[in-house]
């Protein structure tokens, strides 16, 4: 059997590949990680959503009786939100009554 000793140029272009290799496989485990800790966000986003989706339908009942509860206690009309002052149909069908009223 012959024995060949290898360069120290050839030993280091081998150490060079076999470290390569390493660096490689170490990047695949932190992608790996990566995606991971993505696909727990994600689950988490997806989560809150669910959570807002039924915070959002609870909140539009809770509007539907609002308005059904001020509409039993005021009539039907328009609130400004910004000051207030809430005007039933009943006063401006009053008020163009008045100004038919006038006119004759």
């Amino acid at each position: 059997m012959a024995e060949t000793k290898f360069t120290d140029e050839d030993i280091s272009s081998l150490n060079e590949l076999s470290q390569k290799y390493q660096t490689l496989q170490a990047s695949f485990g932190q992608i790996r990680v990566q995606k991971i800790l993505l696909n727990q966000q994600q689950a988490g986003l997806e989560e809150a959503e669910v959570k807002l989706e039924a915070d959002y339908i609870d909140t539009q009942s809770r509007e539907r009786e609002l308005v059904k509860e001020l509409n039993e206690k005021y009539g039907p009309g328009t609130l400004d939100p910004e000051t207030g002052i809430f005007t039933s149909q009943e006063s401006a069908s009053d008020k163009e009554g008045d100004s038919d009223e006038e006119s004759e």
